[in-house]
C-alpha cells in the first residue's frame, strides 16, 4: 500500500539553507522508492483555511520505505538544514 509524506511549509527562514536542501534531498527520497507529486506554491483553497506557502507531497511504495527514507543516514544529513530554514508541519499517510 502506497504511503504518502505531505510536508506544510509554513514559513521560508532561510532561503539560502532551504535552496541547499531542495538541491540535495531529491536523490535520497529517490534511493528509497520515492517520488515527488507535488512540490509547489500554486494551490486554490476550496474549503477551509488551510493555506499552505509551499506544499511538498512525495508517494513512496509503502509506510515502511518512508519511515526508512525519514529515519535513515541520507536524510539525517539534511534535516537539521530543514529545520534551520523552515517552519514545517509534516505527516505520512497511507493511501488505498
Amino acid at each position: 500500500m502506497s504511503c504518502y509524506c505531505l510536508f506544510d511549509i509554513l514559513e521560508v527562514t532561510d532561503p539560502a539553507k532551504f535552496d541547499e536542501y531542495r538541491m540535495r534531498v531529491r536523490p535520497v527520497v529517490e534511493k528509497f522508492g520515492g517520488r515527488y507529486l507535488v512540490a509547489g506554491r500554486n494551490f486554490e483553497g476550496l474549503e477551509g483555511t488551510w493555506r499552505p506557502v509551499l506544499p511538498v507531497i512525495i508517494q513512496f511504495p509503502s509506510l515502511q520505505k518512508a519511515h526508512e527514507w525519514y529515519d535513515s543516514a541520507d536524510y539525517l544529513e539534511l534535516k537539521s538544514p530543514r529545520f534551520a530554514a523552515c517552519k514545517t508541519n509534516a505527516v505520512f499517510m497511507e493511501g488505498l
